[in-house]
């Protein structure tokens, strides 16, 4: 399996972000170059283990949280991710929430049922 780096890229940019950092600041505690930073956040490069575990130790996430579009087995971090998402909700927003995701599962499931049929 190969990793989508663009993927993880993104994911280190949206977490920088939320850690309220910039690309320079981040770099420089990394002790690596801004122009590294960079190709690693638009894909452009790969990225080694020990700089993958340094950028989640510097932004306060997990390997796991940078990773997840690339772990096949993602539940729980997905599920983190929904629950983030609902805590957020004021009660109005957790009906419609609730009501689309309903929604969503009925359609899948009754896509799975028709390609099965087929």
């Amino acid at each position: 399996m190969e990793l989508d780096y663009k993927a993880l890229g993104k994911r280190i940019k949206i977490a920088r972000i939320n850690a309220d950092m910039t690309q320079n600041r981040l770099s420089t505690m990394l002790e690596m170059s801004p122009s590294h930073m960079s190709n690693i956040e638009t894909g452009s490069t790969r990225i080694s283990l020990t700089a993958l575990v340094s950028i989640a130790n510097a932004l306060g996430v997990t390997v796991d949280d940078l990773l997840y579009d690339s772990i096949v087995h993602a539940r729980p971090q997905l599920e983190r991710d929904i629950q983030q998402i609902v805590d957020s909700c004021d009660d109005y927003e957790l009906r419609v929430v609730k009501d689309v995701t309903q929604s969503v599962v009925d359609a899948l499931r009754a896509n799975e049922k028709l390609r099965q049929d087929l």
